[in-house]
């Protein structure tokens, strides 16, 4: 299995080839600058292992939720390789790329993602390991204040991503001691987005290029979009 995967929805911006069972993969934390970094990103890994697109099974990218621009930029990026070289795509979830690389860099296995909204909101969803140690969505991604993100069963949760800088105080009054800890440092790597990629094409969730678009969970922005 050959598989290409990035990543731009948060300030990390990062690309990742995916050759049986091993991952080569470029991440850099470089705000606004996501448009000028990913194509290079991707010519850096094609040519260190000697490939080209029409070499590859398939590609993969992280549609959101995250900063409007940033999935934008990803989700244009992979529908024109895809449509390019004829491959197709598996849409990643950003914020189960981000439980994923949790649970396997820090082996938690109960995670709370969250992502700065801006606007006093954040990108919410709880992410749980089943046995064979895949991350699993309980209920559904969603945006909303913080002060009412669901509340997750009992039991130790570690939280990780942006949101848990930019509103801290909210969530920990709001969880409560179900919070063991958290980093708000963690960024989706596409790493991450290229395993659950192989997962996901694996189970048929791949899609035809011009079905790779982002999604942005606020209906606002799924309007202006269609407008």
């Amino acid at each position: 299995m050959k598989l290409l995967a990035i990543d731009t929805s948060t300030e990390a911006c990062s690309a990742a080839l995916y050759v049986d069972n091993e991952v080569a993969e470029c991440f850099r934390i470089a705000p606004r600058e996501h448009a000028v970094l990913i194509l290079p990103m991707i010519e850096q890994l094609l040519g260190d292992a000697g490939l080209s697109l029409n070499r590859l099974d398939a590609l993969a990218f992280g549609r959101g939720p995250g900063s409007f621009t940033g999935v934008r930029i990803a989700a244009g990026v992979i529908q024109g390789l895809a449509y390019g070289a004829a491959l197709p795509v598996v849409p990643v979830s950003s914020l189960a790329a981000l439980a994923e690389g949790v649970r396997r860099e820090r082996q938690q296995s109960r995670v709370l993602a969250a992502f700065d909204a801006r606007i006093g909101e954040v990108y919410w969803g709880a992410y749980q390991a089943d046995e064979p140690g895949r991350m699993v969505l309980i209920g559904e991604e969603q945006v909303c204040p913080p002060k009412v993100v669901p509340e997750p069963a009992a039991g130790a949760w570690f939280g990780a991503g942006s949101g848990w800088r930019a509103y801290i105080d909210a969530l920990t009054s709001r969880l409560g001691n179900r919070v063991a800890g958290f980093d708000a440092e963690c960024y989706p790597h596409a790493a991450d987005v290229a395993r659950l990629a192989v997962a996901g094409l694996a189970a048929g969730q791949a899609v035809d290029a011009e079905r790779a678009l982002p999604v942005y969970l606020r209906d606002n922005v799924a309007r202006k979009m269609s407008d």
